[in-house]
């Protein structure tokens, strides 16, 4: 991505150690943490750093102690009532607040050169983009009367695969009327890249037979896995999202196709109760321990939010196939 010309936007020392190591100019990183650490700061101000965010006159303060030289996007307010991961219960200033802090940025001889949003990772509605750039046009106003030359607009992340183009599209024809072209634009399509970067496979290590007594004609099984929402399945806590599960075909495999097919539950390797992936899925083949299931299209937030709870390893084995071709034969051997 680098060499692609990307920029990259951080939360942390540690990512901008990850950035700053591809080789990277500081000036294509941007300390997207409206709330940072006193320490981060220096660091950010030691490695030449400039580009940050800020929502609130304590966290001006600080950056005037720390760093005063740095270059502010001040984070508004949004929306984000659709999405799928709300951040404006955490982050963003609200418009009636704009004015004072923009002032207080003046007084305090910060500069401050763009504005930021985020209309929360998985939106849903198009439109909260519309408002969102509409109110930035006003706080880009706000910040000319006061004195601030803001020529950077931060649109922000929240982006989804299945809805990039409908989405992009409103957000540019927004750009196009509130913005002149001279306004540099930026945004942060983190999900985009990586929503179905990869496939993953989980082996099944335990299974607890759960059918009725009263019916034993219908099969019933929990099975366990050695992967799950502390490790790769992340994504269901963090994100709220819904794996769908797979039988992955392989050598001796003992799941032949049922006509009705088979209720599972599939729970994680960990011994909280909290660590299940499907409270129930039917899937067409009797599963047993060493049988693997697939889940597609994994990617965001899943290994960067795992964890290794109860002692269990978050360093998994990865197989890199650069076809569809390679992936439709591993899948049906």
């Amino acid at each position: 991505m680098a060499k692609l010309g990307n920029g990259f936007d951080c939360a942390s020392k540690a990512e901008i150690d990850m950035a700053l190591d591809t080789g990277i100019d500081p000036s294509r990183i941007i300390y997207a943490q409206p709330c940072k650490t006193k320490s981060y700061l220096r660091y950010a101000a030691q490695m030449g750093v400039k580009q940050m965010t800020f929502d609130n006159a304590d966290e001006l303060y600080k950056i005037k102690a720390c760093f005063p030289d740095a270059e502010l996007y001040l984070r508004i307010l949004t929306d984000d009532s659709t999405s799928l991961c709300r951040l404006s219960m955490k982050f963003g200033a609200s418009l009636d607040i704009a004015r004072q802090l923009l002032e207080l940025a003046h007084e305090l001889e910060l500069k401050v050169v763009g504005v930021s949003f985020h209309v929360g990772s998985g939106a849903e509605d198009p439109t909260a983009f519309v408002k969102a750039v509409q109110d930035a046009r006003m706080v880009f106003d706000q910040a000319a009367e006061i004195g601030h030359e803001l020529h950077t607009l931060d649109v922000g992340g929240g982006f989804s695969g299945d809805t990039f183009e409908k989405f992009a599209g409103v957000l540019s024809e927004a750009l196009d009327t509130y913005f002149p072209p001279h306004i540099r634009v930026i945004a942060e399509p983190g999900r985009y890249y990586v929503a179905t970067a990869f496939t993953l496979a989980a082996n099944v290590i335990a299974r607890r037979d759960v059918r009725d007594p009263e019916d034993p004609a219908n099969d019933a099984y929990m099975i366990y896995l050695n992967d799950g929402v502390y490790g790769n399945f992340s994504n269901i806590i963090f994100d709220h999202q819904h794996p769908v599960a797979q039988i992955l075909t392989c050598a001796n495999a003992s799941n032949a196709a049922t006509s009705a097919g088979i209720a599972y539950s599939i729970w994680g390797p960990t011994c909280d109760g909290i660590d299940v992936i499907s409270q129930r899925i039917t899937l067409p083949g009797l599963l047993d321990v060493g049988d693997w299931l697939f889940f597609e299209e994994m990617g965001a937030y899943t290994k960067c939010s795992a964890t290794r709870f109860n002692g269990f390893s978050d360093n998994h084995e990865v197989i890199y196939i650069s076809s569809e071709a390679g992936a439709s034969a591993l899948l049906e051997y």
